[in-house]
């Protein structure tokens, strides 16, 4: 195996041994695990259709076009996008049995769903923001959150998050794979593919490390941070039904920081604490990388209001043209 799968190349005089396919091993020996895999191609399919029709929703109804909804936008777009990259290659690898996959292409994909799942977890931050001026300097709002001050942050999470991972995956081509090359996890997982390496890690473990803070852990301490300030805002506000009206503002954007933070943060601290089984661990990272995509669209659609007429009042629309 290893005479086939691994190949030697050279840069400054120092010889890195880097494998020509790695092996997914992901759900192994679970029982009627094709039910699984139905489930993702449903999850996937729904989260196309839904993501697809909020991008399209906000792009045609100029109402839309807000600092808030540049946001949201761009939320559904990494949630598409994610998914895009995630899914389809799970189902491939597994369903088709095509387990063993490309050094490069092992990178790429650890890549893109690393980005992707980065970019989401900031904008969420950046949906706390808004909502945090929105009730705390409601006066203010429109001099604050403004379109391009909104692209401006948006623009900044996505240039860092690149900058970020682009040296995460390229510390990975400093390590030589002489031993096991078998990946236990269910896509190339940054974690279970820099362990397989047979030099030093060192360095790998730091930037894995500072990137899970980074990225998983500081994030929802801003939310919560945010939330603190909104809660003191509110209960200065006199009047009852004022504050309950200036929290339903937040509720979508609540369900969604549980939805994505909570089963991460979970997973995470349950692998690190206790005898997490495998398969348990990647199916709940599996769930984990896959349903907030779908829901958030979903709890958009349904939760907001503005999102609502905005749907109605496009179908009105389409329907008086066909009749004309």
């Amino acid at each position: 195996m290893k005479a086939v799968l691994n190949q030697s190349s050279t840069i400054s005089n120092v010889t890195f041994v880097r494998p020509a396919k790695f092996y997914l091993s992901g759900f192994s020996n679970i029982t009627h695990v094709t039910y699984f895999y139905i489930f993702l191609c449903f999850v996937y399919i729904m989260t196309v259709v839904g993501n697809v029709l909020l991008l399209s929703v906000i792009f045609l109804v100029k109402t839309l076009h807000t600092p808030k909804y540049m946001i949201v936008f761009n939320l559904a777009l990494t949630d598409l996008c994610g998914s895009t990259a995630l899914i389809p290659k799970v189902l491939d690898t597994f369903l088709f049995d095509n387990r063993y996959i490309v050094y490069e292409a092992c990178l790429s994909y650890m890549f893109f769903v690393l980005v992707f799942g980065s970019v989401q977890s900031w904008t969420l931050v950046i949906m706390a923001y808004d909502r945090f001026i929105a009730i705390c300097f409601p006066l203010r709002y429109n001099s604050i959150v403004t379109k391009p001050a909104i692209a401006a942050m948006l623009l900044l999470v996505w240039v860092v998050s690149l900058s970020i991972i682009s040296c995460l995956v390229g510390l990975l081509d400093r390590l030589s794979f002489c031993g096991s090359l078998v990946i236990q996890s269910f896509y190339c997982d940054h974690g279970p593919t820099y362990r397989l390496a047979c030099n030093d890690t060192s360095l790998n473990y730091t930037m894995a490390n500072a990137v899970f803070i980074i990225l998983i852990c500081f994030p929802p301490l801003l939310i919560v941070l945010t939330y603190v300030c909104i809660a003191i805002a509110l209960s200065r506000i006199a009047s009852a039904k004022e504050r309950v009206k200036a929290l339903k503002t937040c509720t979508s954007h609540l369900i969604l920081v549980a939805i994505f933070y909570l089963p991460l943060l979970g997973t995470n601290i349950a692998a690190l604490t206790s005898s997490l089984h495998p398969n348990a661990r990647i199916i709940n990272s599996t769930l984990t990388h896959t349903i907030p995509a779908l829901l958030n669209p979903i709890i958009y659609s349904l939760k907001t209001e503005e999102v609502l007429n905005s749907i109605r009042k496009l179908c009105k629309n389409s329907r008086l043209t066909n009749i004309a």
